[in-house]
């Protein structure tokens, strides 16, 4: 049985996890837009977020794994190469990815585009992350790219966290709920982003 630790070793100890928890919070990253060959870091980054927050993405994990080689290459140089579409990775400099967002048109909503996808590793997390530069290098390529007059994004509406977030980096309640594809009986919340094109009220 190891010996109980004194109080002064345990305030070190506190000291010492405090200070891994703000060195982890203060990697640097890169956030860049994903590069055509970078299909495997897609897929595992991915597989991860759907085991950390599956509320917030319109798949599962099952589906997400049974997808074969092709169609991660795929989404891949899609979110590298599309006219109208982009995905963009905070990376660090040994070459981890910690986080992603991507921009793309609404198929079914006219003169709409989307901020999806958006992921951050627990450990990276926080006001020294990369969620505030992964969202603007989004919004900015879909202010650049995409031709649309209205930028939005869902957030659950038990993911009360997220929601916060968004509306400290630009976006606001839209008033519509729409219901959530994997649980009809669910809803996500819709957020606008009303400086996209200079929108009033």
């Amino acid at each position: 049985m190891a010996e109980p630790q004194t109080q002064s070793e345990a305030h070190s100890q506190a000291q010492s996890n405090a200070h891994s928890r703000a060195h982890a919070q203060r990697t640097p990253f890169q956030v860049r837009r994903v590069t055509p060959g970078e299909w495997r870091e897609l897929r595992a980054l991915r597989l991860e977020a759907l085991d950390d927050a599956p509320s917030a993405f319109s798949t599962t994990r099952a589906a997400s794994e049974d997808l074969p080689d092709t169609a991660w290459k795929a989404q891949t140089v899609s979110g590298a190469s599309a006219r109208n579409a982009a995905l963009f990775v905070a990376v660090d400099p040994g070459g981890a990815w910690l986080g992603m967002a991507g921009a793309a048109p609404i198929p079914d909503v006219v003169d709409h585009a989307h901020i999806h996808g958006v992921y951050v590793t627990p450990a990276h997390r926080g006001p020294h992350g990369p969620a505030a530069e992964l969202v603007a290098a989004a919004v900015d390529f879909a202010r650049r790219h995409i031709d649309v007059g209205h930028l939005t994004l869902g957030v659950h509406e038990a993911n009360v966290r997220a929601q916060a977030f968004y509306r400290r980096v630009g976006f606001e309640p839209s008033g519509l709920r729409v219901p959530y594809v994997l649980n009809p009986d669910e809803q996500l919340v819709i957020l606008r982003y009303p400086k996209f094109r200079d929108e009033e009220g």
